[in-house]
């Protein structure tokens, strides 16, 4: 390994210069504008993974943005590593709130300000730098290594899954290796070994079928608005935080406990949530911890509720429609489809007879998916990241969904480690996105160091 890290040294400028050029390109994938960006991205992409010398570089076009694939199979006899990521970043939103062009990176106070800096290109690309670092170092790896990068990420991932099925021979592998989250705190490296999951609903409901006069009808018609906002009360116990619909809590898991005791041991957060939100106080439910809350419960929030005027000026008008979207964040063994059942038969129940549930739609849905800390993969990352940053990873959970984690897991049969290398306020997915280029030179020795640990830790089944 030390020439490979001499290697990593000795490229560390080069590094970013590759992340500054790569972070040029504004590969927005929600925008139809910037398809062809994000083409070019793949592009890039891909003729990075030939210079890091990967002999086999493909791009593959799908319905919409293209897959790139990459892979190294040198050592028949030894466990394959399937590294996932993607290229593709949200839009910009406001230009003004942005301190300088979100598409021409800047260098400041040890970080990179740009657009996908942390989220995901300057992470993903700590693993191709990695495999580079190797190759040039002994024109061999220590395993066997696949890349899979998509360019729709930021939308969703519509079509990866039709990839992965389709092409899950070539996909074969040992373990799954993603950067894609965040570490706990500033200086304290982490893994995370668990994921929520997501089911997310619109409703509507109708009272009179067109907008009334409400001096008119007024007190004759019930208003929908009210409507929905006593049925949205409904949802949840303002007192305890626990969420009210029948059956809700039935499938959920708790986590080990030695994995609950261990967040007892990490820096209290709760100024940190404070400080980040600017919220007066925190509030969750009854009786639990705030890692616990946000790691291993469960919980429900109205996302938006609209419905009659709103415009300038008044017009004092009973509407005939109110609208909300609400999303539940899933814990194990809780599934989507059952959630999304007991909610719609929750919502039947409690709908006064007054209205009618016009429109019960399930936008999106993502499985929770967890790993256990024991995995021989797992404890390698451990290893990696210890080396790699010099300090022990303390074990974490996300209370966000990435439901391409459980779908790429079940596909494949095989285990994922999450080696999260931003941090919570780096600005992924709002204003003045960037990344700590101390964490993106030790998540690049990181990986490398994960390739050597993952050399013995598991008998080679996926390299064929």
């Amino acid at each position: 390994m030390e020439a490979v890290v001499r290697a990593i040294e000795t490229r560390r400028e080069r590094s970013r210069q590759i992340l500054e050029e790569f972070l040029r390109i504004p590969s927005i994938s929600t925008d139809p504008d910037h398809r062809g960006d994000v083409v070019r991205a793949a592009e890039f992409m891909a003729e990075t993974l030939r210079e890091a010398g990967l002999p086999t570089v493909e791009i593959h076009d799908t319905p919409r943005h293209p897959v790139v694939y990459a892979e190294w199979r040198g050592r028949p006899d030894a466990p394959t590593i399937l590294v996932y990521g993607h290229y593709d970043v949200q839009p910009i939103g406001d230009p003004s709130e942005w301190t300088s062009p979100p598409f021409e990176p800047r260098i400041e106070e040890g970080k990179i300000w740009a657009r996908g800096a942390t989220d995901d290109k300057g992470q993903l690309l700590t693993h191709v730098l990695a495999v580079e670092a190797h190759l040039a170092a002994s024109r061999s790896l220590p395993v066997n290594v696949k890349f899979l990068i998509e360019g729709e990420e930021e939308i969703g991932s519509e079509n990866l899954e039709a990839f992965v099925r389709a092409h899950r021979e070539k996909l074969a592998c040992d373990a799954l290796v993603i950067s894609d989250t965040a570490m706990y705190a500033p200086g304290v490296p982490s893994l995370c070994t668990g994921l929520r999951g997501i089911a997310y609903f619109e409703l509507t409901l109708r009272g009179p079928t067109t907008d009334l006069h409400s001096g008119a009808f007024g007190g004759a018609v019930d208003n929908p608005a009210m409507a929905i906002a006593h049925l949205l009360s409904s949802l949840k116990d303002r007192a305890t935080g626990r969420v009210l619909i029948e059956g809700f809590y039935d499938d959920v898991v708790e986590p080990p406990e030695e994995e609950k005791s261990s967040w007892a041991n990490l820096p209290a957060p709760e100024e940190r949530y404070l400080q980040m939100t600017g919220a007066p106080v925190l509030y969750g439910e009854r009786g639990r911890g705030l890692l616990e809350r946000i790691w291993s419960r469960p919980s429900l929030d109205v996302n938006g509720v609209w419905g009659g005027f709103t415009g300038e000026g008044s017009m004092t008008v009973l509407p005939a429609r109110a609208s909300a979207k609400i999303s539940m964040r899933l814990v194990p063994n809780q599934t989507p489809a059952d959630i999304a059942a007991k909610t719609r038969a929750h919502l039947d129940r409690h709908l006064p007879e007054t209205m009618v549930l016009e429109r019960f739609l399930e936008l999106h849905e993502g499985r929770p998916w967890t790993s256990s800390l024991d995995h021989p993969a797992v404890q390698a990352a451990f290893r990696a990241i210890e080396r790699g940053f010099g300090r022990t990873p303390v074990p974490t959970r996300e209370g966000g969904s990435i439901p391409i984690v459980s779908m790429l897991t079940e596909a494949l049969g095989i285990p994922a480690v999450m080696m999260g290398l931003g941090q919570h306020d780096e600005g992924a997915h709002g204003p003045n996105e960037h990344f700590d280029l101390g964490s993106f030179h030790a998540g690049i020795l990181s990986s490398a160091h994960y390739l050597h640990e993952m050399q013995g830790a598991l008998t080679g089944r996926g390299s064929g």
